[in-house]
């Protein structure tokens, strides 16, 4: 049945998979049952050179129609993601296993965020600068960069590509998508629907998938025809990426691992506080880069939060994920159970207490129980340093805020972060430059939902880069200062006078 729910989905969306590679098989694994549901191929190496070179020559158009005419063609991509946003999201939810409601939710995060960038391409504005000589303009301006390489992970297989592509597109790039060997069908989908609207608009080459393991994402790290390499995944590749790219100076734009934090203060919404700590660390079974990991609360209400969490998450239904009333779906892949098995191990070798949840389902599938474990100091429990893509959440008692914020600060990932309390003073603090080091930070809001309005990433570890809105279309340009003079006269700056 899984191949025929597969199948049924895609007759849905009413695409063609592309499956011209000729490389190895990239086998989409239905991770509720651990069966096949589909496959697509890798690209062999002279096939990937052809597909850059023909991404090359429609850079050299669309790097020149206006901006406000390529938005036409995000917008066109837009409306189809609009029209097939329910077969879509069921697909993703089929191959991540994250229930129907977040699979659905991150097409309509990629149709806001190509309606962010219809409304970009009209906005791609430099500066005008008072100069020093007389009858000169001094101007800024941005051009586009050329091909951008775009890798993406599982656990948002289609919006974070459109973060970045949507953008680019608009920005007069083309781009070069890598997508994760585990969802080859969301991508596959998402490129059948870009192709579409190609053949519709003359763009044949702006939008190209790139699909393969390891070895497709060196290609694009090594390549010095690919400008930019924009990396989601696990900071230990990152790592990799960031050094392969920079051997050639080539640019990276890096979204890794985040080992988030909340605090909860005495003072808080305890109510709030839980609803939002309950989705963040059990939401898509923990495999967000923004899931909630590490909890600090402040002991006046420590025994009341730790009883609210502990009654939500035995209220959690864990199965199928497009079933009806399932809050959470499975984990990707058997190895990912293996380390959530380890991790637990390790927080109860270290002094942890396991007080809900922590099992193996036995089932088929990847399926697991959130956990909530109360955790000793954090100085002296090394696993909540690191991050594990699991619904694992760590408590941690705390004096006060200035205590919670080392602890939250102390470990290398920076992404998201949130505090719970009706303090102006400790909110305030918290978003100072003594407070969060995350580049998210929340008040009474929790660490996961980012909305595409504001750019997204993180410090630290976290990689540095920002994605989606705000000024992150910058990343995808290459900035031009540029000077006329309309005058007779030939002044230099700095009054330096040369010769007659």
């Amino acid at each position: 049945m899984t191949r025929e729910r597969a199948k049924a989905i895609l007759d849905r969306l009413g695409v063609a998979v592309a499956d011209d590679g000729g490389g190895e098989p990239l086998e989409s694994v239905d991770p509720a049952s651990g069966r096949i549901q589909g496959c697509i191929h890798a690209l062999t190496r002279a096939q990937y050179d052809a597909r850059v070179l023909t991404a090359l020559r429609r850079f050299e158009e669309w790097r020149m129609r206006p901006a406000p005419k390529r938005g036409e063609v995000v917008r066109r991509l837009g409306e189809l993601l609009r029209g097939h946003k329910e077969p879509l999201g069921e697909l993703v939810s089929l191959e991540t296993g994250k229930i129907r409601a977040e699979g659905v939710g991150e097409v309509q995060e990629m149709i806001d965020i190509c309606d962010f960038a219809v409304g970009l391409s009209r906005q791609l504005h430099g500066l005008t600068i008072a100069s020093e000589r007389p009858r000169h303009r001094l101007t800024e301006q941005w051009h586009p960069l050329g091909a951008v390489g775009i890798v993406t992970a599982f656990n948002f297989p289609v919006a974070v590509w459109t973060w970045n592509a949507a953008l680019a597109a608009v920005c007069g790039d083309v781009c070069l998508w890598k997508p994760s060997p585990l969802t080859p069908l969301s991508s596959a989908a998402v490129q059948a629907l870009c192709d579409k609207v190609a053949a519709e608009h003359g763009a044949d080459g702006v939008f190209t998938l790139v699909p393969g393991g390891s070895e497709a994402g060196a290609w694009l790290c090594d390549d010095p025809r690919v400008p930019l390499v924009s990396f989601t995944g696990s900071i230990a590749t990152g790592k990799i990426v960031a050094a392969r790219v920079a051997a050639r100076l080539g640019r990276t734009l890096l979204e890794l691992g985040g080992n988030n934090g909340v605090i909860v203060l005495d003072d808080a919404d305890l109510d709030l506080a839980v609803r939002a700590i309950t989705f963040g660390a059990v939401g898509t079974a923990g495999q967000r880069c923004t899931s909630t990991r590490r909890l600090f609360v402040q002991r006046g209400v420590a025994p009341s939060v730790i009883d609210r969490l502990a009654s939500a998450y035995r209220t959690v239904r864990i199965g199928d994920p497009l079933e009806d009333g399932i809050l959470m779906g499975p984990l990707i892949t058997g190895a990912a159970v293996d380390r959530y098995r380890a991790a637990l191990a390790a927080a109860r070798e270290q002094g942890g207490k396991v007080v809900c949840g922590g099992r193996v389902l036995e089932r088929p599938g990847n399926f697991v129980e959130p956990a909530l474990v109360l955790a000793p100091r954090h100085d002296a429990f090394p696993i909540a340093w690191e991050e594990t893509f699991a619904p694992i959440l760590y408590v941690f008692e705390v004096a006060d805020l200035d205590e919670a914020l080392r602890a939250h600060n102390a470990v290398t990932q920076g992404l998201s972060s949130a505090i719970f309390t009706d303090s102006l003073r400790s909110a305030e603090l918290f978003l100072s430059p003594a407070g969060s080091d995350c580049g998210i930070a929340n008040v009474n809001a929790g660490t996961s939902g980012a909305e595409i309005g504001g750019a997204f990433g993180g410090e630290k570890e976290t990689g540095g880069g920002r994605e989606s809105g705000s000024d992150a279309w910058k990343a995808y340009m290459r900035r031009q200062t540029s000077t006329l003079n309309w005058g007779r006269d030939l002044p230099l700056a700095q009054g330096i006078a040369f010769g007659t």
